[in-house]
């Protein structure tokens, strides 16, 4: 009688779910213990001790600029790093923060020049004191040409020459006058690749913006060079008023 009256109520113990219900009170109690541990961490060491030994307790490495982005210091707690780290972070979102080196994340992203500037084009270098292009003029502006193709913005191209005096019997007057036959060359080659003409812009800067300043000769030769550079400019913004360009795509209504 005993034994069924036990069966029957369910026996001794609490349901199993209970056992789940009070795991998981626990973790949100040691959660909130860490919190409250957290925040009153003073010191700008002792917050990156503690940061590591979660890293490994965890098994993921997540780097301080990266808590930083979540992490809100308050006046009890001034952490520097951490707010040059969301400061550092959030430059980078809004794409502030160049790459350096001598490419970009694309493999069409090239330095022109050895800086942290990145442009979508490239560069082609020319014989000094000519316009005469050298061996590997060709196969550098066919490539230009097909990552430029098909896109709407407009393209400059600018005439570098090297520091060095032209000859006497050259047939150009100046830097400026041999900078501009070495453009009008590079925008041939590129309108016969395909290239609008109309999204062409020619820039001449001469001999003002060397690339190397260096007199050994095969630094010198660097600086004739054209550049070609894709702009943040669209060509159909630049081609009439704005009135003009309304009456242009406005449809007339017919009855």
């Amino acid at each position: 009688m005993g034994k069924l009256a036990e069966e029957q109520s369910g026996g001794g113990g609490a349901p199993e779910w209970v056992l789940t219900y009070g795991d998981m009170m626990s973790l949100l109690l040691t959660f909130f213990i860490m919190l409250a541990s957290m925040s009153e961490v003073k010191k700008e060491d002792q917050f990156e001790a503690l940061a590591e030994a979660l890293r490994k307790r965890f098994g993921k490495h997540i780097a301080l600029d990266e808590i930083a982005m979540y992490y809100k210091p308050t006046a009890a707690t001034p952490l520097k790093s951490v707010s040059q780290g969301r400061e550092k972070l959030a430059r980078t979102l809004d794409g502030a923060s160049k790459v350096k080196g001598p490419e970009g994340r694309e493999s069409r992203v090239r330095a022109i020049r050895p800086s942290d500037d990145f442009t979508t084009g490239g560069v082609t270098f020319f014989e000094e004191g000519t316009d005469q292009p050298t061996a590997a003029f060709e196969d550098t502006i066919s490539k230009i040409a097909a990552v430029l193709a098909g896109k709407p913005q407009k393209i400059e191209i600018r005439g570098h020459t090297s520091p060095r005096p032209l000859t006497p019997d050259s047939p150009f007057k100046n830097h400026w006058d041999l900078a501009y036959a070495e453009c009008l060359k590079v925008m041939d080659k590129l309108t016969a690749a395909g290239i609008d003409p109309r999204r062409i812009r020619i820039a001449v800067v001469g001999a003002s913006e060397p690339l190397s300043i260096d007199p050994a000769p095969e630094k010198r030769k660097m600086n004739a060079r054209v550049e070609i550079s894709l702009l943040n400019e669209l060509t159909d913004e630049l081609s009439g008023t704005g009135e003009e360009k309304l009456r242009r795509f406005s449809v007339p209504v017919t009855r």
